[in-house]
């Protein structure tokens, strides 16, 4: 089986990282493919949505230092060098106009909390937990430390790189890091899939158009923002979704959105 799997199926892409004996932890040719797959789902005009999980207990472990290991000290040197942005899986994530759910459905380590807080909406397993990368010595590499200090503060970020302090499901629930924590992994794939479906059935024109506007705004002040969403929002009134839209209301039925 390939150590990334991709599936789509009403609209939602899976991707599940696929080496459960290795608590999913990454190599650097799984960076590439997972980089590759989340852009195909994004540039697939029938993917909706994505989900993003790992296979067996654990999401992920994060870079799998023991292969790291194995291949000796010049392993350090052939990441530097072959560092390209489009090889970067939470670049591509990050750039997806497309919405993306993770399914932290157990222990996420290292780098995997980057795959996680990259994504826009999460589901977190009870027994699933946040791992600091400083604890083995590692810099967070892969934009959580943009992100946890936005969503969980100063303070809460700082105890969990400096202290390296676990961060549990109903702590991140808490701390609004996830947004949903269910019984166990199993139930966690399952919000997943069923929050994508909601988003699906969304008129995906306008959302993704929501996700690229929240994108720029951490970028640009208030005024320029303003200017950016009147630009973006004057072609939707253009579209057949926005029609359906409208006549779905007036009508009093499921409005059914095609994406144009």
């Amino acid at each position: 089986m390939p150590d990334v799997l991709y599936e789509v199926a009403g609209h939602v892409a899976a991707i599940t990282l696929n080496r459960p004996e290795r608590r999913n932890a990454l190599t650097l040719p799984m960076l590439d493919l997972l980089a590759e797959v989340v852009r195909r789902a994004d540039t697939d005009p029938e993917v909706r949505a994505i989900v993003l999980t790992g296979a067996g207990e654990g999401f992920c472990a994060g870079l799998d230092l023991v292969e790291a290991a194995a291949q000796g000290p010049g392993a350090v040197d052939d990441i530097a060098t072959s560092y390209r942005p489009e090889r970067i899986p939470v670049l591509a994530m990050h750039r997806a106009d497309t919405p993306i759910v993770a399914a932290v459905n157990g222990a996420a380590a290292g780098y995997a909390v980057g795959l996680a807080l990259n994504a826009d909406i999460r589901v977190m397993a009870r027994t699933a937990r946040f791992v600091p990368p400083t604890r083995r010595a590692l810099v967070p590499e892969s934009g959580d430390t943009f992100l946890l200090p936005r969503l969980a503060g100063w303070e809460k970020a700082a105890r969990f790189y400096f202290l390296g302090e676990d961060l549990s499901a109903e702590a991140a629930l808490a701390a609004g890091v996830v947004s949903e924590v269910v019984d166990d992994a199993a139930a966690c794939r399952s919000r997943a899939s069923a929050l994508a479906g909601q988003i699906a059935a969304m008129p995906p024109l306008a959302v993704q158009a929501a996700k690229r506007m929240m994108r720029a705004a951490l970028a640009e002040g208030y005024q320029d923002h303003v200017s950016r969403v009147l630009l973006q929002l004057l072609p939707l009134f253009r579209t057949a979704d926005f029609a359906e839209a409208t006549a779905a209301f007036l009508q009093k039925r499921p409005p059914e959105f095609l994406g144009r």
